[in-house]
């Protein structure tokens, strides 16, 4: 087998110095242009390959990043990976998939291996009930990692959390039920007692405190099934509830697709908001309205963020809160 054409052998058939190829090969704009591109060209009629594993080894950095993600088949959390691998690969890094279907014991494992092979660090959506197991074994590799949307590490000193701002979501999105004429307004979905549903709610919360109105809390799983069950619920015990925030997108088209089929006038006598927009949400009969939490720019902060950590330091603040909007749509918008 013939021997890999290296740096050196570039450098020779070029004519200049291997931290010229270097150079090159980092793309800095230090090289002129017309050299840059006859090196290019030796490359390219020689065969050589660029082994950037290698040079990250150099470096101490692998290039590898884990995204440990609790839940890939809701389309929240796909989009958002997605979101995160393409910001990654802008920067050079590779980001490395791990769907822990809300399991503590595979977030652990996952991690574990993940470190095995040498991510140089994590963004991570934790599993429910993680008890901050996977935190401490990345704590022991010492490498950085940014929580995002829930905190399996709840001090936050060490993994600093981001998270869209879903208590002005929150608020954004009764003030609109309000405008539209709700007066009984109820939220539906999210597992009682967990911080993420606190969290999601804490807008709609405030809002019921504030104009001194009993909060309606119907909790349970955040899927579109738990969804089209509470229609059935709203319908018989809760007549007279014409608004609803919901958990998130899921348990707002579960509910309305239930709501609709019984009958009831989505969009005018019974309006509802989800949490999230995904794709769907634009798709749906009648479209859905939902609070954004644009995730294209949330997953580029937080790329930027592990990166700057990464490579300069220091460990971002504990706490991101990033902007969201309301997209209203035809299931509340209808005057």
């Amino acid at each position: 087998m013939e021997r890999r054409p290296t740096i050196k052998d570039v450098a020779r058939e070029a004519g200049v110095s291997k931290s010229t190829v270097s150079l090159v090969l980092q793309g800095s704009a230090l090289v002129k242009a017309q050299t840059r591109e006859h090196v290019q060209n030796v490359m390219g009629r020689i065969g050589y390959v660029y082994n950037r594993s290698a040079a990250k080894l150099r470096s101490g950095s692998t290039g590898l990043i884990g995204l440990v993600i609790n839940d890939l088949r809701n389309p929240f959390f796909s989009e958002l990976a997605a979101c995160l691998q393409e910001s990654l690969s802008q920067q050079d890094y590779v980001a490395v998939l791990a769907n822990t279907n809300e399991d503590p014991a595979l977030q652990h494992k996952m991690i574990k291996a993940l470190i095995e092979h040498g991510v140089s660090g994590f963004v991570i959506s934790p599993t429910y009930d993680d008890s901050g197991a996977a935190f401490e074994e990345i704590a022991r590799a010492g490498l950085p990692a940014m929580q995002v949307f829930r905190q399996g590490d709840m001090r936050g000193d060490k993994f600093p959390f981001a998270a869209p701002d879903y208590k002005e979501g929150g608020r954004l999105a009764v003030a609109h039920l309000r405008a539209r004429g709700a007066r009984r307004i109820a939220f539906v979905g999210g597992l009682e007692g967990r911080p993420v549903t606190q969290e999601r709610a804490s807008g709609y919360l405030s809002v019921m405190e504030e104009q001194g109105q009993e909060p309606i809390m119907l909790t349970g799983a955040a899927t579109r099934q738990f969804g089209l069950e509470q229609a059935a619920v709203l319908a018989s015990q809760y007549p007279d509830v014409d608004g609803v925030v919901c958990f998130n997108d899921l348990v707002a088209l579960g509910l309305l697709g239930a709501s609709v089929a019984m009958g009831r006038d989505v969009g005018h006598r019974l309006r509802i908001v989800g949490v999230d927009d995904i794709a769907e949400c634009q798709h749906s009969a009648p479209s859905l309205s939902s609070v954004c939490c644009r995730i294209p720019e949330f997953a580029n902060t937080i790329s930027g963020q592990l990166l700057e950590w990464l490579q300069n330091g220091p460990a971002p603040a504990r706490e991101l809160r990033t902007p969201v909007e309301l997209m209203v749509r035809a299931s509340s918008g209808t005057l």
